[in-house]
C-alpha cells in the first residue's frame, strides 16, 4: 500500500505503474499550475467548448469565497430563529438539494437550530407528506436554483406558496428564501414578491461544485452544522491541491489520474464503499462524477455499494474506493476490502476523522474529476444530453396542455397487474434473446430474462424507479440491486426519478453504451395539483419518465419499462419475484 497525505492510501495493484508513470509526466507538464491558471486546453481545444470551461472554474476559491460571508449568515439565521422558524425545507434538484441532503444525513439538527429537510422528488406522495400542515407556519422554504429555471422547482414553489398564502396572506413570502445565480428570473421573481432573503450563487460556478457555495452552506447552517469548519477543511484540501504542491504529493490529482488509469484500462466502475454516518456523500459524488464524465460515448460509472459481496460478486472493471469514517470502524467493511484487494482489485482508502472532513472530501473529489477529465479529454463542466430529457418531458407536457392526457404504447405485455413496455427496436432485440438463451416469452419472468440476457461483461444495470422516496421502497429496490449483482457479477445502481436526471441522468444517454435500463413506473395513489398548471404532480412526474424513456431509446439504449400498477409495495414484491425467476431461467 502506498500511504499519502490528506488520509488516502493506495493499494492499485496493476495499475500502480501507469499511476506513477502519469503522475511524473504531469509534473513535467506542469498540469497542477495550468489547472490554477484555468487553461482551458487542458480539456478541450474547441473555442464553444472553452468558452464553457472559462465560466466554471470558480470551485477552485469557492471555500475562500464563502468563508468570506459567514458573518452575514450566521447573521440571518439568528434571523429566522428570532422570527419562530423551526423547520427548513430545500426545494430543488441535483447539485442544488445533493449536499444540503448529505448534510441533513450526516450531521442532523443541532439543538435550536431549524430541523433541515429536502425535496426533490416530483412524486406526489412525496411532495405531500414532506410538511406537516401544522408545522407550515414555521418552515422556511430554500427555493434553490443556479438556472433559476428548474421545472420541479419552480413547481414545488407554486404548491407551498399557494398553501401558505391561505395561512397567511401576502405575508406569505416571508417564509421563502431565494438561492440562486445573478441576473435569473428565479431573483426577479423573488424581488417582485418579497422573498425574506436571496442569496447569490456563484455564476462561474456549475451545479455540481457548488457544495461549498451558498447553495450547500446556507441550508447546512440552518441546520446547525458548523459550516466555518467544514469550509476550513475545504480550504485545507485547497491548499493542499496548490498549484506548487508536487503532483505526487497532490491528493486531488492523484485520486484523479487513479480514476483516468482505471477508466483506460477498462475499470470504469468506481465503486463506493462509505461508512454508514456517511453514508449520504455517495449520492453527491455519484451525481458530480456521473454528470462531469458521463458523455462524448465515455465516462466513469459511479456505484454507490452498501453491502459488499465478495470478490467473485466483482468484475475485472471496478476500482474501489473506501472512504472510512474513523470514529465510527466497521470491521466488516475492513475485511471484505482486504479479500477484494487479494482478489486483485484496486483499491483507493480515504480515512475522515470526523465528519467535518467531508468538507475536505467536497473539495478533493471536485478537484479529481476535474482532472480525469482532462486526461481522458471530456469536458466536465458541460450536460450537453440532460437537455434531451427535458425537451420530450416539455413536449409531453404541451400535449397535455392540448389534449388532457398523456399519450403512451400499449405494453408488449400484462400479467399479475404488472407491465412491460419497450420499443419495437427493443422488442426485436429481446425476441432474439429469448432465442438464443432458449426462453419462452409466456411471462414477464421471460421477458425480464430475454432482456437481461442482453448483458455483457463490462456492462452494468441501472434500476430507475419513479417511486416514492421512502425507506421501505429504498429497501426493496436495494435488495433488488443485490440480487442482480450477485446472480449476474454486473455493476447495479439504483437512481429514484426524477432526482437522477439531474445526476447520472447525462451518463446513461452521453456516456458508453454499456447500460442495460429498467425504469419502474406507477399510478400514484393520490395526486397533488401545481398551482396556475393544467396538470399535477403526478402528471409531471409521468411526463419526465416518459421523457427520459424516449430519450434512451433515440440514443439506441437497451432499456424497458415497467410499470407496478398503485399497489407499489406489492408491486415490488411482484417484481422481485419475478426477478428471481428471470436470473434463475439464465443460470439454466
Amino acid at each position: 500500500m502506498a500511504e499519502l497525505s490528506e488520509g488516502m492510501t493506495l493499494a492499485l495493484g496493476e495499475l500502480d505503474s501507469a499511476v506513477r508513470g502519469k503522475l511524473v509526466q504531469l509534473q513535467q507538464q506542469e498540469f497542477s499550475k495550468r489547472l490554477w491558471e484555468r487553461d482551458p486546453f487542458l480539456w478541450k481545444t474547441e473555442p464553444d467548448q472553452q468558452k464553457i470551461i472559462a465560466k466554471a472554474m470558480g470551485w477552485l476559491m469557492v471555500p475562500q469565497v464563502t468563508l468570506e460571508g459567514m458573518e452575514a449568515l450566521s447573521r440571518f439565521v439568528e434571523e429566522v430563529k428570532a422570527a419562530g422558524f423551526k423547520h427548513a425545507v430545500v426545494l430543488g434538484m441535483g447539485g442544488s438539494s445533493l449536499c444540503p441532503d448529505v448534510c441533513r444525513a450526516s450531521f442532523g439538527t443541532a439543538p435550536g437550530f431549524l430541523d433541515l429537510q429536502v425535496l426533490d422528488s416530483t412524486v406526489p406522495a412525496t411532495v405531500a407528506r414532506l410538511v406537516d400542515p401544522a408545522d407550515l407556519n414555521r418552515t422556511l422554504f430554500l427555493v434553490s436554483s443556479k438556472s433559476g429555471g428548474t421545472v420541479e422547482t419552480l413547481s414545488f414553489y407554486k404548491y407551498f406558496r399557494d398553501r401558505l398564502k391561505g395561512l397567511k396572506g401576502k405575508l406569505a413570502s416571508e417564509n421563502f428564501v431565494a438561492i440562486t445565480d445573478p441576473g435569473t428570473s428565479l431573483e426577479k421573481l423573488a424581488s417582485e414578491e418579497g422573498f425574506r432573503h436571496i442569496f447569490p450563487g456563484p455564476p462561474d460556478i456549475g451545479g455540481r461544485f457548488s457544495a461549498l457555495s451558498n447553495f450547500g452552506m446556507v441550508p447546512a447552517a440552518l441546520a446547525g452544522v458548523d459550516v466555518r469548519a467544514l469550509l476550513s477543511r475545504a480550504e485545507e484540501m485547497r491548499r493542499a491541491c496548490a498549484a506548487d504542491v508536487p503532483t505526487k504529493d497532490n491528493p486531488g490529482v492523484t485520486l484523479g489520474v487513479v480514476m483516468a488509469e482505471a477508466a483506460r484500462a477498462g475499470r470504469d466502475k468506481v465503486t463506493f464503499v462509505l461508512s454508514p454516518g456517511i453514508n449520504a456523500f455517495g449520492d453527491w459524488v455519484e451525481q458530480l462524477i456521473a454528470e462531469s464524465m458521463g458523455k462524448e460515448g465515455k465516462g466513469l460509472v459511479p456505484v454507490p455499494e452498501r453491502y459488499l459481496a465478495g470478490p467473485r460478486a466483482y468484475g475485472n472493471d471496478r476500482l474501489f474506493v473506501y472512504l472510512e469514517l474513523t470514529s465510527e470502524p466497521d470491521q466488516s467493511f475492513e475485511s471484505g476490502l482486504r479479500a477484494l484487494g487479494g482478489g486483485g482489485h484496486p483499491l483507493v482508502q480515504i480515512r475522515l476523522k470526523d465528519k467535518l472532513d467531508l468538507g475536505r472530501e467536497f473539495f478533493r473529489w471536485e478537484m479529481a474529476t476535474a482532472t480525469a477529465g482532462a486526461l481522458l479529454q471530456i469536458n466536465p463542466f458541460d450536460q450537453p444530453n440532460v437537455q434531451e430529457s427535458k425537451d420530450n418531458t416539455n413536449r409531453l407536457l404541451a400535449e397535455f396542455r392540448a389534449q388532457g392526457k398523456l399519450a403512451e404504447a400499449a405494453p408488449v405485455f400484462e400479467a399479475d397487474g404488472l407491465k412491460c413496455f419497450c420499443d419495437p427496436a427493443t422488442l426485436l432485440q429481446l425476441t432474439k434473446s429469448a432465442e438464443e438463451h432458449g426462453l419462452a416469452t409466456n411471462s414477464l419472468a421471460d421477458y425480464l430474462a430475454a432482456f437481461l440476457g442482453l448483458a455483457h461483461p463490462g456492462d452494468y444495470v441501472a434500476l430507475m424507479a419513479y417511486l416514492d422516496f421512502s425507506s421501505l421502497h429504498k429497501a426493496l429496490l436495494r435488495a433488488l440491486q443485490v440480487q442482480v449483482r450477485d446472480s449476474l457479477y454486473l455493476a447495479t445502481t439504483v437512481g429514484f426519478g426524477p432526482r437522477f436526471l439531474h445526476s447520472t441522468g447525462q451518463l446513461h444517454k452521453g456516456g458508453a453504451n454499456n447500460g442495460l435500463f429498467i425504469q419502474i413506473t406507477c399510478e400514484d395513489p393520490e395526486d397533488v395539483p401545481i398551482p396556475g398548471e393544467p396538470y399535477t404532480f403526478s402528471v409531471l412526474k409521468q411526463a419526465q419518465a416518459l421523457g427520459d424513456l424516449a430519450a434512451l431509446q433515440g440514443k439506441g439504449r437497451r432499456v424497458i419499462r415497467l410499470h407496478l400498477g398503485t399497489d407499489v409495495q406489492a408491486g415490488l414484491d411482484r417484481l422481485a419475484g419475478m426477478m428471481q425467476a428471470a436470473l434463475k431461467r439464465l443460470r439454466k
